[in-house]
């Protein structure tokens, strides 16, 4: 873990806080494949966003996915109204619906395929929330070690992005990342 920890420092961000007051270049939205909003993270980006997320939602899925978007693939918008500049939208797995390791597979998917999409826009920054942690019950110390082995082995190969945050919604889930990653503090 030391190393990984040492690897990673001044790249990786881990706060407790709101996604959608992020700062960054782009907020990445635990999305539902219908990309029409929902509850949880997908519902605040949405409000916080405004319309012209929605409208480029419909987009996409009018010209591109009307089946609704995969399971661990994203799409990038607006980020409307929200400091951000962009929001990644991507569809984690349902845990039940997957055995463990094709959920783990799916959930690392959700994170390169948005790390893919922001290094090809240029982004240096980008914030992630708990993909998969809510109602689609990926248990949470599972899914912060996929995380963080996801975003690590996209570091060690690309420059961007240059800084990713993890954005945990309590403390409890930054303990998760700051023990997982090695940090004291």
């Amino acid at each position: 873990m030391e190393s990984l920890s040492s690897f990673l420092t001044g790249r990786v961000i881990i706060k407790v806080g709101d996604i959608t007051t992020e700062a960054v270049d782009a907020i990445v939205n635990a999305a539902n494949s219908t990309l029409m909003g929902g509850g949880g993270v997908d519902g605040a980006i949405h409000r916080a966003g405004g319309p012209e997320i929605l409208r480029q939602c419909k987009e996409i899925r009018r010209s591109q996915y009307p089946d609704g978007l995969p399971t661990g693939h994203a799409v990038i918008t607006t980020a409307g109204r929200m400091a951000a500049k962009h929001v990644i939208h991507t569809v984690g797995p349902v845990y039940r619906q997957h055995d463990p390791a094709e959920a783990e597979r799916l959930l690392r998917s959700c994170y390169t395929e948005s790390l893919r999409l922001a290094c090809e826009a240029g982004l240096e920054t980008v914030a992630f929330p708990g993909i998969s942690t809510g109602v689609y019950g990926y248990p949470k110390a599972e899914a912060c070690d996929a995380a963080v082995r996801a975003v690590a082995a996209w570091l060690a190969t690309h420059a961007l992005p240059r800084a990713v945050t993890f954005c945990c919604f309590g403390a409890e889930d930054a303990a998760l990342y700051r023990a997982r990653l090695g940090l004291t503090s």
